[in-house]
């Protein structure tokens, strides 16, 4: 196992994302869960990755019944507070113990603000909300030994948040894999946190699985080069060659996922000039949305003054995969910067080097963000969950 030295610990490079444990008649398969996370610690495997609302508030209680067996000192725990699922001002700390609880544990190693991103930050900074000051607290006594957040948002919002906060947080949690190096802007990302003297954590490296399960031709790109080696490996190993993140979680939800990331976590093995630009046409061919640079020309003469390379960026985000991410960075818009506001006049279209069709393309997220999955609908049943937390605590 590939380890990395993070604040006087040493860090196992693959942790355990626990969000997407495999389900058995409506329930977590434990039996399952149980024998993935044997095999993950007798090969090196120590930090281990939940929240309080992954399935449905079931995992924390499937990762502690896995860990049970196990000395409390010999792994690392990470939790994750739902600022952005919260139904209105609540006791925070009450739904912070309710974790520790299900965990079955007295502190956090590392704990996050979870999915911080232009619409939840006005949340997490609320007075009337008072969560960072209650998170604060937790940390004072103990329960929390690291803060971070995960991270949802634009490199603007990434960069605001860590200036203003500066020493709050040790680490930030992001999105990256070689289709969102670009797609994303995670290399930006990447550099932001690490100029800012903080630790790399990364979700998603596998996008969902995509770049595990690659087409038949961009599979046979990659099978070209070792026909051994499988799609997630390669993707793994793109993470491996940037220094400045400390550990990825792959949320593994069947055995040969979890052996095939050991093998791959065996040894760093950097990739070679011709797999990186393998890599490269693969996630070049994977992307859906207009070729925007972000040159910010189109917003010089916009009349609405919209930030349209961060509109396109949402627009090429969603024409790829319709997730409620995107949704929640539009939600955190004022109604006059929305796409709906774009008037149609084609001075940016005029002025885009790439010749992008702007108000078209406005036109078209606006119907994807409108038409498509909202945050609100899909957060209702969390509410409840809390609410009813809360009340048999």
């Amino acid at each position: 196992m590939i380890y990395n030295e993070f604040k006087g610990m040493n860090l196992s490079r693959l942790g355990f994302g626990c969000m997407r444990f495999a389900m058995k008649d409506g329930e977590i398969d434990q039996e399952k869960v149980d024998q993935m996370f044997d095999l993950a610690i007798a090969n090196g495997v120590n930090y281990f990755d939940t929240a309080y609302p992954y399935l449905d508030g079931k995992s924390e209680a499937a990762m502690a019944h896995a860990l049970k067996k196990y000395p409390r000192e010999s792994y690392y725990l990470a939790d994750k507070f739902p600022g952005h699922s919260i139904p209105g001002p609540i006791d925070n700390i009450a739904l912070f113990n309710i974790s520790l609880q299900r965990c079955n544990t007295e502190y956090f190693d590392f704990y996050l603000l979870h999915n911080i991103n232009e619409w939840s930050i006005k949340i997490y900074e609320s007075e009337d909300y008072h969560i960072i000051p209650d998170i604060l607290k937790m940390k004072e006594e103990g329960k929390i030994r690291h803060l971070g957040f995960s991270f949802h948002g634009g490199c603007e919002l990434l960069e605001d948040v860590l200036t203003r906060y500066e020493g709050m947080f040790e680490f930030v949690q992001i999105q990256c894999n070689y289709l969102d190096w670009t797609m994303q802007d995670a290399k930006r990302k990447y550099d932001i946190i690490t100029s800012h003297g903080l630790g790399v954590w990364v979700m998603e490296p596998l996008r969902g699985g995509k770049l595990a399960n690659l087409n038949e031709e961009n599979h046979a790109k990659l099978m070209a080069l070792d026909e051994t080696a499988s799609d997630a490996s390669y993707a793994m190993r793109f993470l491996q060659d940037l220094p400045g993140i400390k550990v990825v979680l792959s949320g593994m939800n069947e055995v040969f996922q979890v052996e095939d990331n050991l093998r791959t976590y065996k040894e760093h093995k950097p990739l070679s000039e011709e797999e990186r630009r393998v890599l490269d046409e693969i996630a070049e061919s994977m992307k859906k949305g207009v070729p925007c640079t972000a040159c910010r020309y189109c917003c010089k003469g916009c009349p609405m003054e919209l930030d349209i390379p961060m509109l396109i960026d949402c627009y090429n985000n969603m024409k790829f995969d319709r997730s409620l991410n995107m949704s929640m960075r539009l939600d955190g818009l004022s109604e006059d910067k929305k796409p709906a506001a774009c008037i149609g006049c084609g001075q940016c279209s005029h002025a885009c080097p790439q010749g992008i069709d702007v108000p078209s393309v406005m036109r078209e997220l606006d119907d994807l963000y409108t038409n498509g999955p909202t945050w609100g609908q899909a957060v209702k049943s969390r509410h409840e969950a809390i609410i009813n937390d809360l009340k048999n605590k």
